[in-house]
């Protein structure tokens, strides 16, 4: 995009994108500010839809989407990533990383993001449809995983403790239980889940395998999730140290509310 200052506008841009629909902030990266945050399903409407036909709806539906932006940072949303040390990683074979926790098929198009800062990559199946569609309403874009910002930031805010913390990040019929000691990442792994009980089998078996005693380790919660969730209350009652992540502190100070600073985690922080 022109990096000419009489051209600037001082907007940015982020899109979270799932198939079943898509979240957006918009920003004033000039006062820092965030303009709008709107969250849109497109599951109510027929299954024999395309997904470009239903985005096509949507941005039709939201003129914020039409405007002109500085920056444009587009999320995909799935659990068809993994997390590779750059010591096992090469480029040139990037689907073998993922066929041991999803399928994978020759015509796949596979893309990585680069965390040199935890000397890593996040290697991941992008909703190429879905960016096809993008590049038609802007000139141009920079996409990643939702799940690079969301460890960044985790390995970000674990910096000098050394203490193994566990987090659970929440979506609407996912979880990602990610597991960190300053500044290394320990284990992430995603989960599909329906009840509170398949979520608590889960994280006492995941942390089980770290040799993680519930009566010690802490875990703290984000995502779709508050302290009057059942979720929060089945975990509160099989681990002893449990707690909402503390968002007031954290950069992109805004006047939304605690829930949404939660629920839009990634995307205020893209």
């Amino acid at each position: 995009m022109s990096t000419n200052i009489t051209d600037k506008n001082y907007k940015k841009l982020s899109l979270q994108v799932t198939l079943n629909g898509f979240s957006f902030c918009v920003f004033d990266t000039l006062n820092n500010k965030i303009v709008a945050l709107k969250e849109i399903e497109l599951n109510n409407f027929s299954s024999s839809s395309k997904v470009e036909d239903l985005y096509w709806k949507a941005f039709n539906d939201h003129p914020e989407l039409k405007e002109k932006y500085d920056e444009v940072i587009v999320l995909h949303d799935s659990n068809l990533d993994t997390f590779v040390p750059i010591a096992l990683f090469d480029e040139e074979f990037l689907g073998s990383y993922l066929q041991y926790n999803t399928k994978v098929f020759e015509t796949d198009f596979f893309a990585f993001d680069a965390l040199p800062n935890y000397e890593m990559n996040h290697v991941f199946i992008p909703f190429v449809n879905i960016n096809n569609y993008l590049l038609d309403q802007f000139s141009t874009f920079n996409y990643k995983h939702v799940n690079t910002i969301l460890v960044s930031k985790l390995l970000e805010l674990s910096k000098n403790i050394d203490e193994k913390q566990v987090f659970v990040h929440f979506s609407k019929n996912k979880f990602e239980i990610i597991v960190v000691q300053n500044q290394k990442l320990l284990l992430f792994n995603s989960f599909d889940f329906v009840t509170k009980e398949d979520f608590i089998y889960y994280l006492l078996f995941t942390t089980e395998q770290l040799n993680l005693n519930p009566e010690n380790f802490k875990v703290q919660l984000l995502g779709v999730i508050s302290e009057d969730s059942d979720l929060f209350e089945i975990a509160y009652k099989y681990v002893r140290n449990v707690s909402i992540l503390d968002v007031s502190n954290i950069e992109n100070n805004n006047d939304l509310s605690k829930a949404d600073n939660l629920k839009h985690f990634i995307l205020l922080q893209s």
